[in-house]
């Protein structure tokens, strides 16, 4: 998911959409976490903030995964069940899945029931497993794409030349349903890159997560 600033097209004029919302306690967000009730909390508490974690990496891009031609508010809503579904997006579990757990999962009504994404999550956690003896963790790895401008001004973009990058390279690796747009939708969610809108106050507190953030093997 990205941020909702952008340049809108109506009656045949360019219309500036607002960046930012004035939250209920009086301080301004990006104005895409005030456009659904469960989104602020994740804005402010999650979205942008720098994660090491191998599991959260690898529900994250699931997740995204999952989010492709639906929207983020969709999968935000079903987040629990998708995670008791995938045994807690613990990969090297979710490896060992068989036709009968696709199965199970296609009859899940919690989740979102598509073949070829509930096959890509099972198919990259085989990956994940791989990628983790080859490189550390995932975050190690990851974080080699962290984002070289991370005080830039947020543009309302789907994609960056790191992203592309991380993309083409797992694609390599095997991995499924990691396209650009998908890669960048990871990134600004794990931090590796600060797409906070610049009057937004969580900003500055994702960049000062950022700061103290040492990357795995970095």
């Amino acid at each position: 998911m990205t941020p909702a600033s952008a340049l809108s097209v109506a009656g045949g004029r360019l219309t500036l959409v607002t960046a930012t919302f004035i939250a209920p306690d009086g301080d301004p967000r990006c104005a895409w976490s005030g456009s659904a009730p469960d989104f602020l909390d994740y804005h402010d508490t999650e979205w942008g903030f720098p994660v090491a974690d191998d599991r959260r990496l690898f529900e994250k891009v699931s997740l995204e995964g999952f989010q492709s031609g639906l929207s983020w508010r969709t999968i935000l809503a079903k987040r629990q069940n998708f995670r008791a579904a995938f045994r807690g997006f613990d990969f090297a579990e979710v490896a060992s899945f068989t036709e009968r757990d696709v199965e199970r999962l296609l009859q899940d009504a919690g989740i979102v029931r598509h073949r070829g994404k509930i096959e890509a999550v099972i198919n990259n956690a085989g990956r994940a497993v791989d990628l983790v003896e080859q490189e550390g963790s995932i975050a190690a790895y990851v974080w080699r794409f962290e984002d070289p401008e991370p005080e830039r001004v947020p543009e309302w973009r789907a994609t960056s030349p790191a992203s592309v990058a991380m993309s083409r390279d797992l694609k390599k690796r095997g991995w499924r349903f990691v396209g650009p747009t998908t890669a960048y939708a990871f990134m600004q969610a794990m931090g590796l890159v600060n797409d906070h809108e610049t009057g937004c106050v969580v900003r500055e507190q994702v960049a000062a997560a950022r700061a103290s953030f040492t990357p795995p093997g970095g």
